[in-house]
């Protein structure tokens, strides 16, 4: 099957940015710290509201009228209930799997944080702070969580597969991004140490996760194993016999990311990034192993910059943009095996706050309705 998905962000995983009324009377910049700074019966309050409204039987249905056949839905460390004071989530899971059952989904389940974080990102549940890989008791944490979920959903017929970890940092994204300085850890003496994953770690990681997930799940769901921004380095990896017809590689391309490599901010300048490297790339690596861009968006710079200047974007030609841009990066995926767009909905109010204006094509919701993203209903 070709992918074509959406990923259910911010609903079991938290993140400020998409939805900031959550973080509301507090300076919690992450999950970890939103729970510090509200009574429990607050903080129970807010999570149950926002986990039965933010995603519901309802999205399932448009999801799939939209032309996609999957989602991918990041969960938590503690989707188990099993690390106060987070509140697990394993029910809202279940439902997600009866309803994408209902509508004729697939269901990826993406581990998008660990313990001490695995990337450093607000994304990756505390900002600043990478330390999960340096802490043996915790990486056996997570195999564990990682065999309880394939047990537990392995022979459901609408499972697609199991990524292990979302996002694990290594050193050339960690350096890029400046992480430290980026995302500002809180605690000091809590950060002390952090720094990116090895390769070596994250094979040894992935080897481990794969022979817990495996033998869990049946015959044709895979280990989908995210590339840690390092598309090309797998080869050798994946070739491995075992790993035949069993794992996909997950590679997340984003604009932002080629704006910090040097990618010429104008349409031109990003298509011609487009198809000279995300097609480029993604091509030589399908050649042995099945390659799935389990992120993407359409933001980018020239959007945002424009959008603090009168006069310059009108509502047709912002339209135009964006088209040209999700059509080049639609091309671009079919060198793969499918895409997943992040994220499905973002709770912004770009009328009210315009600083918001150009944040909102991460919402595919909205962008299809204005037609930025092209449907393909089947």
């Amino acid at each position: 099957m070709y992918v074509k998905g959406v990923n259910l962000g911010n609903w079991l995983v938290l993140e400020k940015w998409m939805s900031p009324a959550l973080f509301e009377g507090t300076t919690a910049e992450d999950e970890y710290y939103l729970p510090t700074q509200l009574s429990p019966e607050v903080y129970e309050a807010r999570i149950k509201v926002h986990r039965s409204e933010y995603i519901s039987e309802r999205d399932f249905a448009v999801i799939k009228r939209v032309g996609m056949n999957l989602v991918r839905i990041p969960v938590p460390y503690f989707i188990f209930g099993d690390r106060p004071p987070f509140i697990g989530c394993i029910k809202e899971l279940d439902k997600a799997f009866d309803w994408a059952e209902k509508y004729g989904l697939q269901v990826l389940i993406d581990l998008h944080t660990a313990p001490l974080s695995q990337n450093g990102f607000d994304n990756g549940g505390i900002c600043g702070v990478c330390k999960w890989s340096q802490t043996p008791e915790e990486v056996a944490f997570v195999l564990d969580v990682l065999e309880r979920l394939a047990k537990r959903y392995g022979q459901r017929e609408n499972l697609f597969g199991i990524t292990p970890m979302n996002e694990p940092i290594t050193e050339n994204m960690w350096k890029l991004l400046d992480v430290p300085n980026r995302y500002r850890a809180v605690d000091q003496e809590l950060a002390e140490g952090s720094g990116p994953n090895t390769l070596e770690f994250l094979q040894g990681f992935y080897e481990k996760a794969y022979e817990r997930i495996h033998p869990n799940i049946r015959e044709e769901a895979f280990v989908v194993f995210h590339d840690a921004f390092e598309l090309k380095a797998w080869k050798e990896f994946l070739t491995r016999r075992e790993y035949q017809g069993n794992v996909i590689l997950d590679t997340h391309q984003y604009l932002m990311t080629a704006e910090a490599l040097g990618c010429k901010q104008t349409l031109n300048g990003y298509i011609e990034y487009i198809q000279e490297n995300f097609a480029a790339d993604i091509a030589e690596v399908q050649q042995y192993v099945p390659v799935v861009v389990g992120e993407w968006s359409l933001f980018n710079a020239y959007i945002m910059d424009s959008c603090k200047k009168e006069g310059v974007l009108t509502p047709e030609s912002k339209k135009h943009f964006y088209a040209q841009l999700a059509n080049a990066q639609l091309a671009a995926w079919q060198e793969g095996s499918g895409y997943i767009y992040w994220n499905y909905k973002m709770l912004l109010d770009t009328v009210a706050e315009p600083q918001w204006m150009g944040w909102d094509c991460w919402d595919l919701g909205k962008s299809v309705e204005l037609g930025w993203f092209p449907v393909e209903n089947e």
